[in-house]
């Protein structure tokens, strides 16, 4: 019996698999993964793609990849290449294990052949409004469609003038005989297959028929060999017809489809309706902005996959919708990052200041740690000279209380470096602060004074002449509201969550960053290499600060 490789913890599914093995129905544990290449994957899918391939992995069996590509009407073949992009970057691969669901096509359209004779099945000419109104609603019964008693004869010759192209789209749609009474309306005779003359990406124009996801699915699954169907809770009332399906056209045993709670997060939206709209509109600039919750707009951002995996881990899998704080994303970023992530000095404002009593022309080399959490990062050479850069809320020429930074005849420390006092304030002519004079200690190098002098305040700072100009994109959240998808979508845009800060400055270490390369601006938060960025142009996106300004989140 196969037991998980990792201590995960444990939940329902797990114990339904420990379950499953130790009853010996299974030996092999197989999931799978089935987007609908009709859009770029998101955070809710990255916690679905880290179960499935988690369980696989955990459980010694295998996960597959298949898309879901029943709707011809789609352009797959970017999303079909985004989505596996996304999957492999969080760490999973699903091997020899690519499928598609037009693979089955042919297969899918003798199982419906095979329904068709057993009565089960029948070609329906109503309209899809009528088809509607047929179904009844909630609480009251479904109408039998006028065509539903046609013959086993009859019924095959049209599916099959269906499948050569005879009628028109709408003209007709073979559906399930099952009860227009039941109280699940998914089960009141449900469509399986509609015509569509359309060209498939992967089939041409050999079918203008297409089966539905509800019949796709479940026999994909059982063709495949899937032993668990992990989906979210909203196919829970799909989950009767996936079963009666099975039961008429395929040999046990059949997959179980098992439903979780699927992710929501504050402050974003999750409908990929909803996000193509915020592209399209113009909102957000495409599909990996780092405002969206896509997999490529987080990955854009900065975010690591082991953070992302963590989150997924953190949240855990339960039976009951809720929602997540994205503060908790967040948080399992900066543990992340926090270890991995090399610190530099950047400034984002630049105020110049002028070391009075440094000589003109020096440079001084002072050694910075790269990272204190790890030892093996090692240190780095930072330039020092006569004129720097600090951040301008760094100086306060009349300080309320508690401003410890600096300030006229105030002394600070300088990181890595000296302790400077501030002895001038040079303006221009309407009044506004464009230089400050101070003066340094040369005993106070690395940071302390040998007579035991302290100084509450210690800012960071760049070279003048060595800095490197930079551009900062700043984020903050795209919505203004916690739940965004309450009232209108675009009237809940927050009007400042994207700030663009041309002029910064940085280490001159940063011209050797690659796109996608993460750093820790001291003081200031985490910061990700953009692939805007150029030979001439350094672009960095801020990932996230180094505290959460929405909420409070306890480290578990």
């Amino acid at each position: 019996m196969n037991k998980p490789l990792s201590p995960s913890p444990s939940n329902f599914i797990r114990t339904i698999i420990d379950g499953d093995l130790e009853s010996g129905k299974h030996k092999t544990i197989v999931t799978r993964f089935p987007p609908e290449p009709n859009g770029y994957l998101h955070i809710g899918h990255a916690k679905s793609i880290c179960l499935n391939f988690g369980l696989a992995r955990d459980y010694g069996g295998r996960c597959h990849l298949r898309f879901d590509d029943t709707n011809p009407t789609r352009d797959y073949e970017d999303y079909m290449e985004s989505i596996k992009e996304d999957v492999r970057w969080l760490g999973f691969d699903w091997g020899e294990h690519l499928y598609y669901a037009s693979d089955y096509f042919d297969q899918l359209y003798e199982f419906a052949i095979e329904l068709i004779k057993q009565g089960k099945a029948y070609v329906c000419s109503l309209t899809q409004d009528e088809i509607r109104e047929y179904r009844g609603t909630l609480t009251e019964p479904g109408r039998e469609s006028p065509y539903r008693n046609r013959s086993v004869e009859e019924n095959l010759d049209l599916f099959e003038r269906m499948r050569k192209g005879e009628f028109a789209d709408g003209e007709h749609v073979l559906r399930a005989k099952i009860d227009m009474a039941s109280p699940n309306v998914v089960m009141r005779d449900p469509i399986l297959y509609r015509i569509r003359h359309v060209s498939h990406p992967r089939t041409g124009d050999k079918w203008c028929i297409y089966p539905m996801y509800d019949f796709t699915h479940c026999l994909s699954d059982a063709l495949e060999g899937i032993t668990h169907s992990i989906c979210t809770l909203e196919f829970e009332n799909n989950r009767p017809l996936y079963e009666w399906i099975l039961e008429q056209v395929f040999p046990e045993p059949h997959p179980q489809q098992i439903e979780f709670a699927r992710l929501n997060l504050n402050y974003t939206v999750m409908s990929k309706r909803k996000l193509l709209r915020l592209v399209e509109s113009g909102v957000v600039n495409g599909w990996d902005d780092p405002r969206l919750p896509t997999i490529s707009g987080l990955r854009r951002r900065g975010y690591t996959p082991e953070a992302i995996r963590d989150f997924a881990e953190r949240i855990g899998v339960a039976k009951a919708n809720s929602v997540v704080d994205y503060a908790l994303l967040e948080h399992c970023l900066r543990d992340d990052l926090n270890e991995r992530a090399e610190r530099t000095m950047a400034v984002l404002r630049p105020l110049k200041v002028v070391i009075t009593n440094y000589p003109e022309g020096q440079v001084e080399y002072l050694e910075g740690v790269n990272n204190p959490q790890d030892p093996a990062a090692g240190t780095r050479q930072i330039p020092f000279t006569r004129e720097i850069y600090i951040e301008r809320e760094d100086f306060e020429e009349d300080p309320p209380k508690k401003f410890f930074r600096l300030a006229p005849g105030r002394e600070v420390r300088l990181r890595f470096a000296y302790f400077i006092k501030c002895t001038d304030v040079i303006k221009d002519e309407m009044g506004n602060i464009i230089e400050v004079h101070c003066t340094y200690d040369p005993e106070t190098k690395g940071g302390s004074a040998p007579d035991g002098r302290k100084v509450k305040g210690t800012i960071h700072w760049v070279s003048a002449e060595h800095s490197l100009p930079a551009e900062v994109r700043v984020y903050d959240h795209l919505f203004t509201t916690e739940d965004p998808n309450e009232g209108e979508l675009l009237e809940n845009i927050n009007p400042n969550s994207l700030e663009i800060i041309t002029d910064a400055r940085v280490e001159p270490r940063m011209r050797s960053a690659k796109p996608f390369d993460r750093f820790q601006f001291e003081r200031l938060g985490y910061f990700c290499v953009d692939p805007d960025t150029t030979e001439d142009r350094l672009v960095f996106n801020r990932t996230v600060p180094l505290r959460d300004t929405w909420a409070k989140v306890q480290k578990s």
